[in-house]
């Protein structure tokens, strides 16, 4: 097929997409868990960074080769920045030190405030699509968080008295804010310091995180008792990301097993899916692995998470190739590998202009279904790009109609030609030995107004759209 019609083609499946839309509405009900916080979003320009940079002394050689993934001082805000401004990456630092977050707060401030949180997050874009029940998990849920949840009446937290309502009604009075700061940056966006030029290859954005709840799991008995007895067909899981070894995370997710198997017992067909998040403590990620992964039937990561699992899996190698040429290629062999190690149903992989998924050949979703919930996340995802936040309902599809990526018909083709099947390119999927690959090539808005969410939008309407 020539390039132009494979384009058009692809364009054309994206057809099916309102059709899919109107079928999440079919969904009785959802829960979110276990992260929900505030946002505070702050757009940061080349020269602003730099001037901070002068400011706190750190010169040119501070910024270069970076290896640090955390914390150690207010300053490393700056490095951490630099680190993703200049790679295009994401990545979430986590800190318990106060004087951090106050350093954040006088010298970046912030624009807005928005949900924030996996948890939170796939709350608010699910009942928007009008799943009929969505319950959040909030750990802390005062006024100022409750005013972060949507006002839909199908959206539902737990009040101080343990009981169900509307999210937004509640304001817990003894709770506390909890509040992260995500930094954004522009693509083409550069500075120089010292003689040396930081230029920003992809928009994206660095976050900071100081969060006492969260890093400690804190689980809201009204919601554990809730999902103990209640029928929810779906639950999307993270907030393991935060926690760190040295403040007892490992026994606070094994603390976390007995729950999941609960509810699971509660809810047989319930299909739990985990985000794999930025997680930069490389014991807690490998404790995700070894306890949180064999409780549930599907996961979901970017490019950067896959080569932290790599990492601690015996696969430094493959993820060092990843880090020298993220294509689609390697980033499948990484993921097939993924998918035989964590013995998960389906696996997806969201990166830059291409979603990927492998199924098990008896996973409940079949091939075309995960099509077309991988489709209906990229319209939903690039219109919350787009629009800059997704509050009304119109807003969902404001990216419908945007041809597809040529980025992402690139990696395509690329990974078409790696698996030796041509059925890929032109209709999305093929088998792989015993397993079911489906790839899609996506929607890239050139401009976004927000990245905040993409992944949590991605990984949970690809799951719940896929019907």
């Amino acid at each position: 097929m020539e390039y132009d019609d494979l384009k058009q083609s692809w364009t054309r499946k994206y057809d099916i997409v309102p059709a899919q839309l109107q079928k999440l509405k079919e969904i009785p009900a959802a829960a979110t868990a276990f992260n929900t916080n505030i946002d505070a979003i702050v757009k940061i320009k080349g020269e602003t960074l730099k001037d901070l940079i002068l400011a706190n002394g750190l010169s040119a050689d501070d910024l270069q080769n970076i290896h640090l993934s955390g914390f150690k001082t207010a300053t490393d805000t700056l490095i951490g920045i630099v680190k993703c401004f200049s790679r295009g990456i994401a990545e979430e630092w986590i800190t318990d030190d106060l004087s951090i977050y106050k350093w954040i707060e006088e010298n970046l401030g912030y624009e807005r405030l928005q949900m924030g949180g996996q948890g939170g997050i796939i709350a608010n874009v699910l009942a928007l699509l009008g799943v009929n029940q969505v319950v959040a998990h909030a750990n802390s849920l005062p006024k100022l968080q409750a005013e972060q949840f949507l006002d839909l009446d199908n959206l539902i937290g737990i009040d101080e008295n343990g009981k169900p309502q509307k999210a937004t009604a509640i304001a817990r009075p003894l709770d506390i804010p909890l509040i992260h700061w995500i930094i954004e940056f522009d693509k083409g966006d550069s500075f120089s310091i010292g003689g040396v030029t930081f230029t920003c290859p992809k928009s994206n954005r660095f976050i900071a995180t100081y969060d006492p709840l969260n890093m400690k799991l804190v689980m809201n008995p009204g919601f554990v008792n809730y999902l103990n007895s209640h029928s929810i067909p779906y639950l999307l899981l993270s907030g393991f990301h935060p926690l760190q070894e040295k403040n007892n995370g490992v026994q606070l997710i094994k603390d976390a097993v007995p729950v999941l198997q609960r509810w699971q017992q509660q809810n047989p067909q319930m299909i739990i899916h985990l985000e794999i998040a930025s997680t930069q403590d490389e014991v807690i990620r490998k404790a995700i692995v070894d306890n949180v992964v064999p409780c549930v039937q599907s996961v979901g990561l970017n490019e950067r998470e896959t080569i932290d699992l790599l990492n601690i899996l015996g696969k430094e190698e493959l993820a060092q190739r990843i880090e020298n040429d993220t294509c689609s290629n390697l980033l499948f062999e990484a993921i097939l590998f993924l998918k035989e190690k964590l013995k998960v149903k389906r696996i997806q992989l969201h990166m830059f202009g291409l979603y990927m998924t492998i199924l098990d050949d008896d996973c409940r979703i079949s091939p075309e279904q995960t099509l077309n919930g991988m489709m209906t996340a990229s319209v939903v995802s690039s219109s919350k790009a787009y629009n800059g936040e997704l509050a009304h309902y119109e807003d969902v599809t404001k990216a419908l109609g945007i041809p597809v990526s040529d980025q992402g018909l690139k990696e395509l083709s690329s990974l078409s030609r790696a698996v030796n099947n041509e059925d890929l390119l032109d209709c999305g999927m093929c088998r792989i030995g015993n397993y079911w690959l489906c790839a899609i090539p996506t929607i890239i808005v050139e401009r976004p107004k927000t990245l905040v969410g993409m992944g949590d939008t991605i990984s949970s309407v690809s799951l719940l759209a896929a019907r």
